[in-house]
């Protein structure tokens, strides 16, 4: 059998990673919504290497949403 094709072809792949890096930024979803501590760029800012997100930068926003409950009365009942 021969190997599957690429479902995504990469200029298509790299054009739909940077719009959904942008949508994030303008949005501040994700790690975009607090202050990268690496390269001191405000909240809804790229970090300053292209095309991704400090380290430090996602572990901020993890510890900030960690006890975020979307459904708190579905969950308590589920208790």
């Amino acid at each position: 059998m021969p190997a599957m094709p690429v479902a995504v072809p990469p200029p298509a792949s790299d054009a739909a990673h940077a719009a959904a890096h942008e949508t994030h930024r303008r949005f501040r979803h994700g790690a975009y919504s607090v202050q990268c501590p690496t390269c001191h760029v405000p909240a809804g800012d790229p970090c300053l290497s292209r095309r991704a997100v400090h380290t430090a930068r996602r572990e901020l926003h993890r510890q900030s949403h960690n006890g975020t409950v979307l459904v708190p009365l579905l969950v308590a009942r589920a208790r």
